[in-house]
């Protein structure tokens, strides 16, 4: 009798429980945390675009000065009103990113995790939350939720897609690693600009009469920071893309 031959086309073999109830629940919470982030992006894209229909924004001399103007002091007061509440509870959500990468429940770097998720939560928490004066009417803000928004609606449907088993949409992995080019310094700058207005007000030292200095060693912290997580984003450009890898 002759032996029998496996065939190429056999079903691969199913992964462990413990693997599937990981990935159950990786898919599950890159799902909700698109979704979360989703409907932090309406409410700002929702506020801006109802205003500028209106008219109430990008009228006047210059049209787009009106943005720094009462006009735009106005837009960027209902974005501070509407989401710095909700984008805290949903920043603050990201802890569990580091608590994946300590645990190796991904294979995320600990190192630019931590950053990423540590600078945001000064913003939100030490910046946006305790300081509406200097947030609330500042453009930065608005601009600051625009970039991170949309950065995250993007790699959290990447990721989710990758954990379903249908696959990641080409477009979608074309704007996981091209995006960022803009969106990074975006976010970066208007944090920036947050800190900064912060540290020219007497406000800073209600926290702690150091806090302004604990501050300025956070924007010295930005240079190596952002350098960090943004050549680590060019590495997987080109380790996925294939963009910027020299021909033989």
């Amino acid at each position: 009798m002759p032996p029998k031959i496996r065939s190429e086309t056999a079903a691969p073999p199913k992964p462990s429980p413990a693997l599937a109830t990981k990935n159950s629940y990786l898919l599950l919470y890159n799902a909700v945390s698109a979704a979360l982030w989703a409907s932090v992006l309406y409410k700002v894209v929702s506020i801006v675009g109802q205003d500028v229909n209106s008219g109430n924004l990008g009228k006047g001399v210059g049209g787009l000065w009106s943005v720094f103007g009462f006009e735009g002091r106005k837009t960027w007061g209902g974005v501070y009103e509407e989401s710095e509440e909700w984008v805290r509870l949903v920043q603050t959500g990201a802890v569990l990113e580091v608590v994946h990468s300590l645990t190796g429940v991904v294979r995320a770097p600990l190192l630019t995790t931590l950053m990423q998720v540590s600078s945001r939560l000064l913003l939100t928490w030490g910046i946006a939350h305790p300081f509406p004066e200097t947030t609330k009417y500042n453009p930065a803000f608005s601009s600051m939720l625009l970039a991170w928004s949309i950065t995250e609606v993007i790699r959290y449907s990447y990721f989710a897609f990758s954990l379903s088993g249908v696959g990641v949409p080409a477009f979608l992995t074309w704007l996981r690693y091209n995006t960022f080019l803009i969106l990074y310094p975006l976010g970066v700058s208007s944090e920036i600009w947050l800190i900064v207005s912060t540290l020219h007000t007497p406000p800073a030292e209600k926290m702690h009469e150091y806090y302004p200095f604990f501050l300025y060693g956070i924007l010295v912290s930005y240079v190596p920071g952002f350098y960090t997580l943004f050549t680590y984003m060019l590495a997987q450009r080109r380790r996925i893309l294939g963009v910027g890898k020299k021909t033989q």
